[in-house]
């Protein structure tokens, strides 16, 4: 349990620092110029804390812990950068599907994002629950 927490714990602090800094600059650098009134001001809390929560166990059961059991941090990466691909993919392209004027450059900035900003947070949660764990 120990081992799950540590992990837990480092992946959302490392995720959540990267993802707070493309946020800050993309936001008015792409998502405002392309969604306009789309976009909100701000952003509401409660929805955006339980995505965090359940996306970084995503990050713990997908990537850290099989990576645990039988890889390396390569795989901790690897299987990061999948789960990342699959969550935004799915976002996006059913955006794309879904919504009036959904901008192709979000979805093409979106999807290699979310693969590198997951396989970071499955990184460090791996690195930290094999030296704290």
């Amino acid at each position: 349990m120990k081992t799950i927490m540590v992990a837990y714990v480092v992946a959302g602090l490392a995720f959540l620092a990267v993802d707070a800094i493309w946020l800050t600059v993309m936001a008015e650098t792409l998502y405002r110029p392309l969604l306009g009134s789309k976009l909100a001001d701000g952003f509401v809390l409660a929805p955006a804390t339980l995505f965090y929560l359940i996306y970084i166990a995503g990050i713990v059961y997908f990537a850290v812990l099989p990576a645990l059991q039988d890889g390396g941090l390569t795989k901790a990466a690897l299987n990061g950068a999948i789960l990342g691909l699959v969550a935004y993919a799915t976002y996006d392209l059913t955006n794309q599907a879904t919504l009036r004027d959904w901008p192709l450059t979000i979805t093409l900035a979106d999807i290699p994002w979310g693969m590198f900003v997951s396989a970071v947070g499955a990184s460090a949660g791996f690195l930290a629950a094999s030296r704290f764990g």
